[in-house]
């Protein structure tokens, strides 16, 4: 997990339970969700500036086995106007020495040829979404497949959601203002404030 979702499950671990969550949520079989109300709720962070707006969720069976408990499965996303490390990968640089020098995944990743990502530096919360997915909207997210753990054995598949196509869905924006999307219509459901 990148700094920037580590910190905003720590913000809403503090701020939650003020508002009646219980943290954690469930747990089915191995997976325990973020928190919990009337249905689990996932924490995510996710950058603006990014070539993709697709974010990987939890386990799809314990998602789908949450839902069928409750009729529906939560997410409370932080969308973030992210600030990277400069061009000199100065922050990188800075991080590698912190840490005791390249780490493992690191050395086979250069062993690899393949490219380094720049690090954020910084994260300023441009928007929150507040998501409901129930069961017949659970069959349009799009399924995520992650490879294999340490041992070898196959990860169990995740759900992945597309941020920009949240239409279908139940979705209360805070600020309202479709941080994605500028130019779309302000959206006629719910708001914050009702």
């Amino acid at each position: 997990m990148e700094w920037i979702g580590w910190y905003f499950e720590l913000k809403c671990r503090q701020l939650l339970p003020t508002v009646g969550f219980q943290i954690p949520g469930e747990t089915v079989g191995k997976i325990s969700f973020d928190g919990r109300r009337s249905a689990n709720w996932d924490f995510k962070a996710h950058a603006v500036k990014t070539q993709t707006h697709l974010a990987v969720l939890n386990d799809a069976a314990a998602m789908d086995e949450s839902i069928r408990r409750h009729g529906w499965h939560g997410l409370i996303v932080a969308l973030l106007d992210c600030e990277y490390n400069d061009a000199n990968r100065s922050f990188q640089g800075w991080h590698t020495e912190l840490k005791g020098g390249i780490s493992k995944y690191e050395t086979a990743r250069i062993a690899r040829t393949a490219i380094s990502r720049y690090r954020k530096t910084r994260a300023k919360l441009a928007q929150i979404l507040f998501i409901g997915i129930d069961g017949a909207h659970s069959k349009e997210l799009r399924i995520y497949a992650q490879g294999r753990n340490s041992n070898g054995s196959p990860r169990n598949i995740k759900y992945m959601i597309d941020l920009e196509d949240l239409d279908d869905l139940t979705v209360v924006r805070w600020p309202e203002t479709d941080t994605l999307n500028p130019e779309a219509a302000p959206p006629t459901g719910p708001t914050a404030e009702s």
